[in-house]
């Protein structure tokens, strides 16, 4: 079973993050920023930019995007699991024996989809500027490079 999750960006392509440390929210640039960011390899672990403690690359979804990617991945097994259940009791009667499914299994209701706000500010580190991030407006630095963990101001 393969289910799909989209998560959405801002108008500047950046995606909503979660320091799974410090637990405050900030954004990272989704994809390449620039012809720079193309050619450089992928980190084995990113920095929080605000409190700069590092954390592999799977560590950072928000409480939200968790909580949607359980909405949407339940109701899919359920439908899963009715239909293996159907399949696996179709013609298994006979006659002394009947088999039937009727009703089906109580799946929940689809989650409605995430929406990103344009909020944060951009901040560029000067030792790796091809990772641009987005930080709270009433945050005051220093903030932390998202791929070496150096710290710099704004």
């Amino acid at each position: 079973m393969d289910v799909q999750l989209t998560f959405p960006l801002d108008h500047d392509g950046f995606l909503r993050r979660e320091c799974p440390h410090c637990v405050r929210q900030f954004k990272w640039h989704h994809g390449p920023a620039n012809e720079d960011a193309e050619g450089q390899p992928a980190p084995a672990a990113y920095h929080c930019p605000l409190c700069g403690h590092p954390a592999g690359i799977d560590s950072w979804w928000t409480q939200e995007q968790l909580e949607y990617a359980r909405g949407v991945a339940i109701p899919a097994a359920t439908r899963e699991v009715e239909q293996g259940l159907r399949d696996a009791f179709k013609g298994a009667s006979s006659k002394p024996v009947k088999v039937d499914f009727k009703g089906g299994i109580d799946a929940p209701d689809v989650q409605a989809p995430l929406t990103e706000p344009d909020d944060m500010v951009i901040v560029t580190s000067p030792c790796h500027s091809y990772e641009p991030v987005k930080i709270p407006e009433d945050t005051s630095g220093p903030y932390r490079c998202l791929v070496c963990g150096q710290a710099f101001v704004v």
